[in-house]
């Protein structure tokens, strides 16, 4: 582990279903990020990215091993501090971008303020989101990566220490996924967010502090960057 790790994964292992059915997804996961690192998490479909983020998330329970952040571990916080964990730690960007369809922009992500003490400011991050001028639009008044920004901001608004994206470009076209890789590499500037992004595009793990390549439930290989590539310069 490294020495000043705000998140640490340790020994975690998770598997599904029962007998000859059980599946074994995660295999003894070991890492650590450090705070305001962009780290993404590279692998093919079942290596396990998305049950590792549902771990870190909170959302779904490790079998053994730990996860920590700034060293208090998850598996001794009770229901209500999981939640509260959830809350005051994180915020979550999916594929999906889970709109409230009768809410307009700003509404969007005001309901992600009212889980926050202490909010960023809305009018603030719309201008950083590229949002203000379509503030008043309803979800279905926007194209795909206006309702991915909408979606980036109702996590961000929140404040959180981590930004958890589950392939947040997976629904969308070349140069708009480049808009979105943009705006997180902004917003992580700009905010200092841990940001731990799942992805199988390799090309995107050249913009990142910290790249973590899983296979079969267990990492594989870990490199820093010493010299990122901008989001505007990938191509794939």
């Amino acid at each position: 582990m490294i020495k000043d790790a705000f998140l640490q994964v340790s020994g975690v292992y998770k598997a599904y279903g029962e007998g000859e059915s059980r599946q074994e997804v995660l295999r003894g996961m070991d890492f650590s990020v450090r705070k305001g690192e962009f780290c993404v998490l590279l692998g093919p479909s079942g290596s396990g990215k998305s049950t590792l983020l549902n771990i870190i998330g909170g959302i779904d329970q490790a079998d053994r091993g730990y996860i920590a952040i700034n060293g208090d571990k998850l598996e001794d916080l009770d229901e209500k501090g999981l939640t509260r964990y959830r809350r005051k730690h994180l915020g979550y960007v999916f594929q999906l971008y889970n709109l409230i369809p009768n809410l307009n922009v700003k509404e969007n992500i005001e309901v992600g303020a009212y889980l926050s003490e202490h909010p960023l400011d809305i009018d603030e991050l719309l201008q950083t989101l590229g949002l203000y001028e379509h503030r008043h639009k309803l979800p279905n008044q926007l194209s795909g990566g206006q309702q991915q920004r909408t979606s980036i901001g109702r996590a961000l608004v929140k404040n959180p220490d981590i930004l958890l994206c589950d392939e947040p470009t997976g629904a969308l076209d070349y140069n708009t996924s480049k808009e979105i890789l943009k705006l997180m590499e902004d917003v992580n500037q700009k905010y200092g967010n841990t940001v731990i992004m799942v992805t199988h595009n390799e090309v995107i793990a050249k913009m990142a502090d910290h790249a973590i390549r899983l296979r079969d439930g267990v990492v594989r290989s870990e490199s820093y960057n010493e010299q990122k590539l901008n989001a505007a310069e990938l191509e794939w």
